[in-house]
Formats: structure tokens, sequence, C-alpha cells
């Protein structure tokens, strides 16, 4: 059968070209990451130094999401006119702007104004790094390289917790501006080379540049059978006549908005309910809280040294790396909805102990230290969790499922809804944990995970192995919601 034809082939060999391709897309991910991690452990110095208040530290670390709400929305429309590969370039010179704001810090207020312009590009990147690998891949690897922004992200979070560590032990002054500011010089070298890279061939068949879109999938593709496949398959997905060589009007920017939210089909509705409800649940179940207020966290449940709270904190970050690169290999042969339950099911138990540990922490007049040690085990069972599951599926999901003209504007309303649950969570954790203590709100995001199962459960179906442009025929048989999509219903 044509379809299994080609997936034995791109299963045989994995291109290298792609795979470079997507390394490089994804290294914008790194610099977004990194400026999550870092501000972890910085803003114990920054506090230190200028004296800011809880609140403050709130706003501090929310803001960058707030402001990446505002740049997955605009890059969205932005890779549709300008590409995906200049995408990535302006969110590497935001990045670079970001950090030099950052690192001069002379007061809060700029502080806060160069987390906001970072923001913008942490919205750009999570938005434009999962669409360009999607659409630059095969089917039969594409969870692969799909996942490679998301492990880009933990490698960044990881880069950030160990300069805290290590720069921390600068003065007092210099070390914090120093953590945020060296994100510039990786960020002005990653505009450099990304001029180098092709751009998606699925939006130069959009633009009609149809022989550069065929060079690029030469490149991309293991063989020149592949190439044709995958290029007839675009053309017709983006309804390519090939008699007049033209484009369908809508399918060059024109009422995409309005088939996503306005008049969207069955299949289409069925996506972006996916799409929204995978990043409403990603955040919802509280991993920035875990992430941005390890320190914190570890420190309640009786660690006191600074050095060893920061070391605590850099576990947590190789966890986030081996359970992502587990989930690398796993996406493509486990597949995403099994990895989905599996993994939440994990998180439930390692929140719902976290919870139990701290709240004991809380009741108990001396050190405990069985509940110390459980508090931490639990901290790493549920990173662990989020990891090999929910957090690399996520991005892969939510970016192959929508058709080639919507998939643009259908991520960054997916990226939009992650970024303003990011920012919720993060900014209202240490109210939350003072309100119903630090426990009661893990107690509270074990819930949330409880409602993110049934959700999996009922709304999401496997894609995996599916092409992009059969995308949508996954989402119109109901019967296929729990089970995988044999190749010859979709041929």
């Amino acid at each position: 059968m044509e379809q299994g034809g080609r997936e034995d082939q791109t299963t045989m060999t994995f291109n290298k070209y792609a795979f470079a391709c997507a390394i490089v897309a994804s290294m914008v991910s790194i610099i977004s990451g990194y400026d999550t991690g870092v501000m972890s452990g910085a803003i114990i110095f920054i506090k230190d130094d200028i004296g800011i208040s809880d609140t403050q530290q709130e706003v501090l670390a929310g803001i960058l999401n707030l402001c990446a709400l505002v740049g997955s929305l605009a890059a969205g429309r932005t890779s549709d006119y300008i590409g995906r590969r200049y995408t990535i370039l302006l969110a590497s010179v935001l990045f670079m702007v970001g950090a030099i704001l950052m690192g001069y810090g002379p007061n809060y207020a700029i502080l806060v104004v160069g987390r906001c312009v970072g923001g913008v590009g942490v919205g750009f990147a999570l938005m434009i790094a999962p669409v360009y690998s999607a659409e630059i891949s095969s089917a039969s690897s594409r969870g692969f390289l799909t996942s490679l922004p998301e492990l880009c992200i933990g490698i960044g979070i990881l880069l950030g917790y160990v300069s805290n560590f290590f720069l921390g032990k600068l003065t007092l002054k210099l070390g914090w501006r120093v953590m945020l500011g060296v994100a510039a010089l990786p960020s002005l070298a990653l505009a450099l080379v990304i001029l180098a890279m092709p751009e998606s061939p699925r939006w130069l068949v959009m633009q009609g540049r149809l022989e550069g879109a065929k060079k690029v999938l030469m490149k991309v593709s293991n063989t020149t059978q592949e190439a044709e496949l995958r290029f007839s398959e675009i053309k017709v997905a983006v309804g390519f006549d090939e008699n007049s060589g033209k484009l369908p009007q809508k399918s060059q920017g024109e009422g995409v908005w309005k088939e996503l939210l306005v008049r969207p089909t069955p299949e289409v509705r069925w996506m972006l309910i996916a799409a929204v409800g995978i990043h409403f649940f990603e955040h919802a179940t509280g991993i920035e809280a875990v992430m941005l207020y390890s320190p914190r966290i570890f420190k309640k449940a009786g660690v006191r040294s600074k050095d060893k709270l920061l070391l605590a904190t850099v576990g947590i970050g190789l966890t986030k790396i081996i359970f992502l690169v587990m989930a690398l290999f796993l996406l493509d042969k486990v597949g995403r909805r099994r990895l989905l339950q599996v993994s939440t099911g994990g998180m439930i138990c390692g929140l719902t102990l976290l919870g139990f540990s701290l709240t004991m922490v809380d009741e108990s007049s001396e050190k405990v230290l069985w509940a110390l040690s459980l508090s931490i085990a639990a901290t790493y069972a549920y990173v662990a969790f989020f990891n090999i599951g929910l957090g690399p599926v996520t991005w892969v999901y939510s970016t192959e499922i929508f058709p080639l003209k919507l998939r643009a504007q259908g991520a960054s309303i997916g990226v939009a809804v992650n970024r303003t649950m990011n920012a919720v969570v993060s900014m209202s954790f240490l109210s939350i944990s003072k309100a119903f203590t630090i426990g009661g709100s893990f107690f509270m995001f074990a819930g949330v995970s409880v409602l993110a199962w049934l959700f999996f459960y009922f709304f999401l179906p496997e894609t995996k192995g599916v092409p992009l442009e059969e995308m949508e025929m996954v989402f119109t048989k109901k019967s296929s919601a729990k089970n995988v999509v044999p190749k010859s219903d979709l041929r």
C-alpha cells in the first residue's frame, strides 16, 4: 500500500538534514527555557539586592508569560506573512534585546521591561519552533522532531539552574545581572545561524513558490518518491489548482480566523477543543509552580542552605532532561494518547504525595526527615511523569492536528492559552499557597490532573504515524477517538 510503503522508507532511514534543521529551529527554545529557569534562582538574589516584595516577585516571574501571550497571538499571522524561518530570527532578536535590558537592570522597572521584551520572544519561539519542525518532518519521525523544542526548553531550564548555582558565587550586584544578561550571546549566534536554514516547504507552497518547496522536500526526504508524494499531498491540502497554477484566496491568510473561531467545521472545532484543552491542562496541573518556585518548596520542606536549595533545583532540571529524552523515542512508538494517560496518572500520584508531605511538615513543630525526603522524591516523580508525556506531547499534538492553512493561527491560539495559564499559575502560586497552605495548593493541582486525564481519554484521538495532510480524517471518525486510526482507513 502506498502509505505503508512510505512509512517503511522513512522509518528505515532517518533524514539527517531534517534532523539538523529541527535542531537549529529548536535552539531558540533553549534560550526560552533559560529565561524561565534562570529566574527561579536569580529572583532570590534580586530580592536581596534591590529589595522587592512577594507581589513584585510574582509580577516579575509571571509578566514574561503575559507578554508571551501577546507574542504567540502575533506569531501565527507573522509566520504566515514573513515565513517560519524569519519568525525564528525575530524571536532571537527579541531574546537578545530582553537579555541586554535585564543584564543592565539598574532598577525594578527596567527588569520588568526586559522581561516583557523577552516574553514576546518566548511567545514567538513557543509557537514557531514546533510548527517548523512538524512541517519539515515526515509522518514517521514527526513525533521525534516536533518534540525537540520541548527537550531544548528543558536543556535551557537546566542551564538556567546551573548558572544560578555557579554565578550565584559572584558578588550580589554582579551575579544575577550576569545570569540574566548572558543569554544575549547565544541569541546573537542563533540569529546568524538561522539565515542558513531552508524555509518550510509547506509555507513555500502556500506562497506559490513550488520550485523552492520541491528543492527543500528533496533534502528533507529520504527518496525522490517520498519527496514527490509529500509534495503532491501538500498541494492538495492547500487547494492548489494545477490548471491555473493559483491558490484559493483564503489559503493566503484571508478568512483563517473565521474558519477557526466563527464558522469552524465539526472537524476543526474538535481540533480546536483538543489543542486548547491540552495547552490549558499542561500548566493548570502545576508544572510552572514546581519549576519556578522549587527553591521555596524545598525550603518549606526543610532544606535551609542556599547552595543545597539550588543543587536540589538542578536535580529537577536533570530529571526533566532525562525523561524528555526518553519521550523522544517513545512518541512515535508508543503513541501520543497512551503517553498522555500514563503521564497524567503518574502526575496525580506525585502531586498527591507532595501535598501530603508538605502538609505533614506544616503540621509538625519539628523537622520531619521522612516528610522532607518524601517531598523531594514526590517533586522529582511529578517532574519525571510530566516530561515523559504531557510536556512534549502538548507541543507535538497541537501543531500536527490543524490543516495547513489553519496551522499557524491554530497553533498560536494553543500557545496563547498555554502562556495565559502559565502566567496565572506563576503569578498566583505564592498567594494561593498562603491562602490554602502550600500542601493544599498541590492537592488542588492533583484534582485538576484528574480532570486532565478524563479530558485526554474522551477528547484526544491517536495521531501517531498519520501524515499532516490526512489529519482531518482522524477527527471525522468519532469512533476513532480512543484508537489508532488504521492506515487503510486513511487511504
